[in-house]
């Protein structure tokens, strides 16, 4: 096989590759809203934890001021 076939060879199998990559993956660029996504469910689900932690605290409370009144 003489070198010229060889390059012809490994470069069309690099273009099918990239063919393929961008192909699967539909862009060859990363998506910027994608990269904050986690960070935003990360951030719902802190809230939502503070959230029911306020209202066990105070769920907690009414139950300590009841016993107290007695």
């Amino acid at each position: 096989m003489s070198f010229g076939k060889l390059l012809a060879l490994v470069l069309g199998l690099a273009a099918v590759a990239f063919a393929a990559r961008y192909a699967l993956t539909g862009t060859m660029t990363q998506d910027p809203a994608g990269a904050t996504q986690p960070k935003r469910q990360l951030d719902d689900v802190r809230a939502k934890a503070k959230d029911l932690e306020r209202q066990q605290q105070k769920a907690a409370d009414d139950i300590a001021d009841k016993a107290n009144a007695r």
